[in-house]
């Protein structure tokens, strides 16, 4: 399990969401298989997603991040709901590039540099909010900060992390997000900026062994923070049988004969969790027609 902790400063001001996603990242790594760069890519897109998903009201509400740019790692998914639970996807996972000029991981030549960051959220309305906007960097950390600027009106700070090891294990994995409330003074914003100047990155904080709450501490030194509520996050994935079958009947009947015609089994892996489903053509048109006698 991971955890997600929310915060605010003492005035109301400033909202502090936290997440340590080490495990959470630790599975999407085992079932991927990724590369070095490309569990980074993937494991900060899930961290995003699980610190955004504390905004949510409703454990069936859920956000959906969609990163598609120009990089060999193609489209990168990751959705979260409101009970804290994160799944992901990435088209390539296994990627190799050369390490920037600053010796870290190059997430966005992965990603890419061109390319538009999708958002949307499912609050169980007639129809989901969706926000869109081009990349920054492909780093992810500036595309959400940029995606709160430009689409939501929220002045954001995001950071987040993945540290992997030589043999590809995840050692570290986290982020957090800060958010001006409307009303902050130039005093507060100037104090918040040299809070954030001042700390090490999510991974550094993470190895040096600080908990969450010590890095609210950090972030809203001067604010007097006090902690909403934590609760526990993880790598989860809701496929079913009955969901997979649905998605059959949906491309029609006629289709579905014609594949029972040169198949009997159909066989359906899951992207979020690599399951695999076979579901039988011809008793799934069976049941198909005794609903259509009904």
């Amino acid at each position: 399990m991971s955890r997600l902790l929310r915060a605010i400063s003492e005035n109301g001001g400033i909202i502090f969401y936290a997440v340590d996603s080490t495990e959470i990242v630790r599975e999407a790594e085992r079932i991927h298989k990724t590369s070095a760069v490309t569990s980074a890519a993937l494991g900060r897109l899930l961290t995003a997603s699980s610190l955004m998903s504390a905004t949510l009201k409703q454990a069936s509400d859920s956000i959906t991040l969609r990163m598609k740019g120009d990089g060999p790692a193609g489209l990168v998914l990751a959705v979260a709901n409101g009970a804290g639970e994160v799944k992901g996807y990435i088209q390539n996972p296994i990627v190799e590039l050369p390490l920037r000029a600053d010796g870290k991981l190059d997430v966005g030549g992965a990603i890419g540099h061109d390319g538009m960051l999708s958002v949307v959220k499912d609050l169980g309305l007639k129809e989901p909010y969706v926000g869109q906007v081009p990349f920054v960097s492909g780093e992810v950390a500036e595309d959400i900060t940029s995606y709160y600027a430009v689409s939501e009106q929220i002045p954001t700070v995001c950071a987040l992390g993945v540290l992997v090891d030589r043999d590809l294990s995840i050692l570290h994995a986290g982020g957090y997000l800060l958010q001006l409330l409307p009303g902050a003074t130039e005093e507060e914003i100037t104090q918040l900026e040299k809070n954030v100047q001042q700390m090490s990155s999510v991974t550094s904080m993470l190895q040096q062994g600080m908990t969450l709450e010590d890095m609210m501490e950090r972030a809203l030194f001067g604010f007097a923070p006090q902690v909403l509520d934590v609760h526990n996050t993880r790598y989860h994935c809701d496929c079913t049988r009955e969901r997979v079958e649905r998605a059959l009947i949906s491309i029609g009947k006629a289709e579905l004969e014609k594949m029972a015609q040169e198949q009997s089994t159909a066989e359906v892996s899951c992207q979020f969790c690599d399951k695999t489903y076979k579901i039988d053509l011809k008793v799934l048109l069976s049941s198909l027609e005794k609903k259509a006698e009904k």
